[in-house]
C-alpha cells in the first residue's frame, strides 16, 4: 500500500510542480509556490525567491514527464540526459535542475531501485532556493521511500525533518511516524503518535482510518490497558463490524476475568453466524461449559460437526461427549465419546466411554469398552476402570467375572474400599439368589 501511495506521491509532484510553472507562463518571473506553501509550508518563514523555470526547459521537462506517463521510461532518462549533458548542467538554475532530478528519481523507482531514486530526491534538496512546498513534498517522499524498504530509524529522521518544515501535518504522516516507532519496538512513541492522528480525523468530523484504530488497539493491549483496547473495539464494531472484533473483545474480557461479557461478546458473534473457524466453534463450546450451560455447548458442537466446520480429531469428539453427558443426555454423548476414543492415542477415553455406557444401562458395551481401555493401555486410573467393569459384570450377572475383578481393583489402596464393598455385596447377592432358588 505505501509503495502505490509512494508512486502516485513521485509522480504527481512533478505534474503539479510543472503545472503551476506551465500557468505563470513567464520565464521572466520569479516561481511562487504559494497555494502548496499555504496549505503545507510554514507561514512564519520568508517566501523564497526561486529562479524562474524558463521555457525552453519548461518544454523539455514536459516532453520527459510525457514519455514517462506513457512508461517509455527510457525515452524519458534519454531526454533528461541530454539537459545535462556536458555543458547542459551547467546551464541550468537550481530550480530547473532540481525538477530534472525530481524526475530521474521517479525513473528510478519505476524500475524499484529505490536507492537510486532516494539519491535523485537528496540532489532536489540539496539545490538552494528551490521551492519551500517542493522541499516539504520531496522530503516527505524521501521518507517513504525509506519505509518502503523497512529502514525504519533513517524513515522516521526523514520524516522528522518534514515535521520541522511544515505547519500543517496532517493525520496520515503522524500514522507514518507511528508505524516506523512501533517496528522499532518504540510503543510508547507508536501509541502517542497514532492517538494524535485519530483526534485530529475525530475533531474534522471524519472517520479515522481502519488500521490506526487497529494499531492503537494493540498497543493499548501491549501496555496491559484493557479498557483502552476495550473502548478503541466498541468504536470498530460500530463502524467497521467484523467478527474478529467481537472475538478481540471477548478475549480482552476474558482477561479481564469478566466471564459474563466474554461469554456475551462470543455468543454475539455465533448468532450471527461469524464463528467459522473450528478454533472459534471449540472456544464458545468452552465459555457455555464454563457457564455451566453444557446443552448449549453441545449443540454449538454437534453443529459444528454437521456443517462439517468443527476439526474431526479426538480432543473435540471428548468435548461434545462430554457436553452432552453433563446436560445428561447419554444418548447423544455415547457417539461423540466412540469417535473420540477409537481416534485416541491410547486407552484413556475407552475408559471414560464405559462410564458413559454404565450411565446409559449399556453393560455389555461398557464391559467391552472397559476391558478396551484396559488392554490399550495409558488409562490414568486402571483401578477405577476395573471398578467399572465390575459393575458391568455385576449387572449382567456375570458374578464370577464380577468377584475377580473387583480382586484386581482391591490391589489399589485408592479403590480397595470401594472394591471390598462391591465383593461383599455379591457374596450377600448369591446368598439371597440362592434361597431365593431353595425356597
Amino acid at each position: 500500500m505505501l509503495k502505490k501511495l509512494l508512486t502516485v506521491s513521485a509522480l504527481s509532484l512533478a505534474v503539479t510542480l510543472l503545472t503551476v510553472v506551465a500557468d505563470q507562463a513567464n520565464p521572466t518571473l520569479q516561481w511562487v509556490s504559494s497555494a502548496i506553501a499555504q496549505e503545507q509550508g510554514k507561514n512564519d518563514q520568508p517566501t523564497r525567491r526561486t529562479p524562474a523555470l524558463r521555457n525552453a526547459v519548461y518544454e523539455k521537462l514536459a516532453e520527459a514527464q510525457a514519455a514517462a506517463e506513457a512508461k517509455d521510461y527510457a525515452g524519458a532518462a534519454e531526454l533528461l540526459d541530454a539537459m545535462i549533458d556536458k555543458e547542459g548542467k551547467n546551464a541550468l538554475n537550481s530550480y530547473e535542475l532540481a525538477n530534472v532530478y525530481n524526475l530521474y528519481a521517479f525513473l528510478a523507482y519505476s524500475k524499484e531501485d529505490f536507492n537510486g531514486a532516494l539519491r535523485y530526491y537528496r540532489e532536489v534538496i540539496a539545490q538552494p532556493e528551490i521551492p519551500l512546498a517542493m522541499e516539504i513534498n520531496t522530503r516527505f517522499t524521501v521518507a517513504q521511500l525509506h519505509f518502503v524498504q523497512e529502514q525504519w530509524q533513517q524513515g522516521i529522521d526523514a520524516l522528522l525533518q518534514w515535521f520541522a518544515l511544515t505547519d500543517k501535518p496532517n493525520a496520515t504522516a503522524y500514522v507514518l511516524l507511528s508505524q516506523g516507532y512501533y517496528q522499532l519496538k518504540d510503543y510508547d512513541r507508536a501509541l502517542a503518535n497514532v492517538e494524535i492522528a485519530i483526534k485530529m480525523h475525530e475533531d474534522e468530523g471524519k472517520l479515522p482510518k481502519e488500521q490506526w484504530y487497529n494499531l492503537a488497539r494493540f498497543l493499548y493491549f501491549d501496555k496491559g490497558d484493557f479498557d483502552k483496547a476495550l473502548d478503541i473495539l466498541e468504536i470498530l464494531l460500530v463502524y467497521y463490524p467484523n467478527k474478529q472484533y467481537w472475538v478481540q473483545a471477548s478475549h480482552l474480557y476474558g482477561e479481564k476475568q469478566d466471564s459474563v461479557r466474554q461469554l456475551a461478546m462470543m455468543e454475539t458473534a455465533y448468532m450471527q453466524g461469524m464463528l467459522d473457524r473450528s478454533t472459534d466453534l471449540v472456544t464458545m463450546a468452552y465459555l457455555y461449559l464454563n457457564a455451566e450451560s453444557p446443552y448449549a455447548a453441545g449443540r454449538v458442537m454437534e453443529q459444528g460437526f454437521d456443517d462439517e466446520i468443527i476439526e474431526e480429531k479426538s480432543k473435540n469428539y471428548e468435548i461434545a461427549g462430554n457436553a452432552w453427558r453433563s446436560a445428561r443426555e447419554v444418548a447423544r454423548a455415547i457417539p461423540m465419546m466412540e469417535i473420540a476414543a477409537e481416534k485416541a492415542e491410547d486407552g484413556e477415553l475407552f475408559a471414560r466411554l464405559a462410564n458413559v455406557y454404565l450411565d446409559g444401562d449399556q453393560f455389555e458395551n461398557a464391559a467391552a469398552s472397559a476391558r478396551r481401555a484396559l488392554a490399550k493401555g495409558g488409562v490414568n486410573r486402571p483401578d477405577q476402570t476395573r471398578l467399572v467393569l465390575g459393575m458391568a459384570y455385576f449387572n449382567m450377572g456375570d458374578y464370577t467375572n464380577a468377584r475377580k475383578t473387583f480382586r484386581e481393583a482391591a490391589r489399589d489402596d485408592r479403590s480397595k474400599t470401594y472394591a471390598q464393598q462391591w465383593l461383599r455385596y455379591i457374596t450377600s447377592e448369591e446368598e439371597r439368589l440362592r434361597q431365593l432358588a431353595e425356597g
